[in-house]
Formats: C-alpha cells, structure tokens, sequence
C-alpha cells in the first residue's frame, strides 16, 4: 500500500461516512504534518486539532486547504472535551520529541504522563473512538491506555491501536533500495514492538521476493531497528523523525478509516491486545474492521535468524509493558 489514496477522490459509497478524526498533540512536529496530511484524506469529515497552545494558528493554516473536511483547532486543557466529543478515531502524537542520545525510554515520564491524561479525557468525553498511539515509548503507552480506560470501565481491546506503521515503512525503503524493486510494491511485515530489538522485519516474508544474505538481512534488520536513532544523529539535536512518523501515521489513519467504513481486506501491522505470543501486547498482522480489530493474524513462518529475534525482545518488550501497566495504576 502506499500514501496514493490520499490524493486521489475516495471510492464510490466512501463519502457517506461522516467521520471526525481528533489529532491530539496537533501543534508538535508530528502533529503538523499529519494534520495536513488528514486534510488532505476524503475520508475525513471533520477534523479536530487540538494541543496545549498555537492550534487555532495551525488549524487556520490548514484550513485553506481545498478538502472535504472542516477543520477546528482547540488549545488548553479548557477546550479538550470539545475537541474530543463526536470522534471516531483520535490520534496522538502528543509528548517531548526524543533527542541525541535520548532512547524512547528516556521519553517515559513525560510522555507517560500526558498519555494518561489524554486517555482519561478520552474515556469521558469519546469513549467508543478507536485510538491510533503514536506517542513513545508505544510499548509502554499502549499499556497505560489499556489500564486507563479499564478504570474508566471503556476498555474495547479492538479500538486501541500502536502505531508502528513507520517501522514498515523503514523496512519496505530499506529492502527495496537494497534489492533494487520498485518500492510503491513492496511489503515487508514487521512486529513485536517499536524499540529497538523489540522491532523484527520478516524479510524472510517480504514482497516481492528477493534473494538476501545472511549479512544483508542483518544490516538491514539493524537498519530497520535503529531507523530512529538514524534520523535523530542525523538532524544533530533539532528534531526526531517528524515527517516520515506523520506519512506512517496519516497511512495507518487511512486504513483504520476504510476499515470503520467496512471495506473488506484492511490488513495492517500494529500493536495490540493479543495472544498471539505469551506478551499481553505484541505488533503483527491485524485485519481491520468496523469495530477496529477484526482478526489478530499470526505470524506466519519465521527464518531461524527472526526465531532468534523473536525470542532475543521477549524481556525487554515484557518489563516495557510491565512499566506502562504500573505507571497507569499508581494513583
């Protein structure tokens, strides 16, 4: 799949759906593009910005944009439930950007924080929204969330979703420069988490097929892993990876929205509820649905190299949920 959607009219029978899409963290690196990136989807109705200061600047900005969707901006803690009351999909981006030197756990406290109150809003004001998690570290965040809204008693383990949209990114570009294909036809699954080593492509699966060395699965699997960190050291301490997690995200948006709409055949990699591993929460294929997740996909068959991989994130992806399930319960 690629972002060509966006830009082209909506299939027959879309444009029925009203649906508004709530960007919560609107204002930040991730949220500016995205939101313009959501303008631009003839799947969005209404679409609500909002972020702690300068959204109505923003939402004016894209405003202009000649789409379907009307556009509200919203700033401060005063103007949350509004913004969130109607959604059908909210997504956020909300939290500190990570910087040089800085691992998405290092994120944890702040962004911690402002995920479970954003969640708490949430539970009150949409609680049947499905939930696109884009803010780090997401094994963690998506647990917080969880235990969020099962204190609120909204759980639906079918709407909360981790977006790890931009790892497949990563991997699709990264095979596809290495083997040579066109990269708006490939596919390359990858699950488990989206840290580090928790991060595993299947290239072993990867569309089309190609011949990879033992060498070259390695660097590109590292590549994948570390594609964060790569963008960070590479904007030398102004920024992360802003533009590239918006196209994931807005892409990952688009197909929860076709899925809500009940177009047959939404398959995603995300980070969800599952019991396809002993881990309460693990990245793989999902078919998606009007109610959010449809069917939780196995993985299929692995290489011995993505056994391994598997098996090597176990405990770090383990305490990482641990510590988004005990953060959320301390009172």
């Amino acid at each position: 799949m690629t972002f060509a959607g966006l830009f082209r009219r909506a299939a027959p029978g879309a444009l029925k759906h009203s649906r508004k899409v709530a960007i919560l963290g609107a204002a930040g690196g991730i949220g500016q593009p995205l939101a313009m990136l959501m303008k631009l989807n003839p799947l969005v109705s209404s679409l609500s910005l909002y972020d702690i200061a300068n959204t109505p600047g923003v939402a004016a900005d894209v405003s202009h944009v000649n789409t379907r969707a009307e556009v509200k901006g919203y700033a401060g803690e005063e103007q949350l439930a509004e913004a969130l009351t109607g959604a059908d999909l909210v997504i956020i981006p909300a939290g500190v950007p990570r910087k040089p030197g800085m691992t998405r756990d290092d994120l944890f406290n702040i962004n911690a924080g402002i995920v479970k109150s954003l969640c708490t809003a949430i539970s009150k004001h949409c609680p049947e929204a499905v939930v696109n998690m884009i803010s780090n570290p997401v094994n963690s965040t998506v647990p917080i969330a969880a235990e969020v809204f099962k204190k609120a008693s909204t759980y639906d383990s079918k709407k909360l979703f981790g977006v790890t949209t931009l790892d497949v990114v990563r991997a699709r570009t990264f095979y596809a420069g290495k083997k040579g294909l066109a990269v708006e036809d490939v596919d390359v699954p990858v699950v488990g988490g989206h840290a580090g080593i928790t991060i595993l492509p299947l290239f072993s699966q990867a569309t089309p097929k190609a011949t990879l060395t033992d060498e070259e699965i390695d660097a590109l699997t590292k590549r994948t892993q570390d594609g964060g960190t790569e963008v960070v050291q590479a904007k030398a301490g102004k920024g992360s990876a802003t533009l590239s997690m918006a196209y994931a995200g807005a892409l990952f948006a688009e197909s929860c929205l076709k899925g809500l709409n009940g177009e047959p055949g939404i398959v995603e990699c995300t980070y969800v509820a599952s019991t396809v591993t002993e881990l309460p929460f693990f990245s793989s294929k999902v078919r998606l649905g009007k109610d959010g997740v449809e069917e939780v996909l196995g993985l299929g068959a692995l290489s011995e190299y993505e056994k391994k991989g598997l098996e090597a994130m176990k405990a770090e992806l383990k305490a990482s949920i641990q510590k988004g399930v005990d953060f959320a319960k301390q009172s």
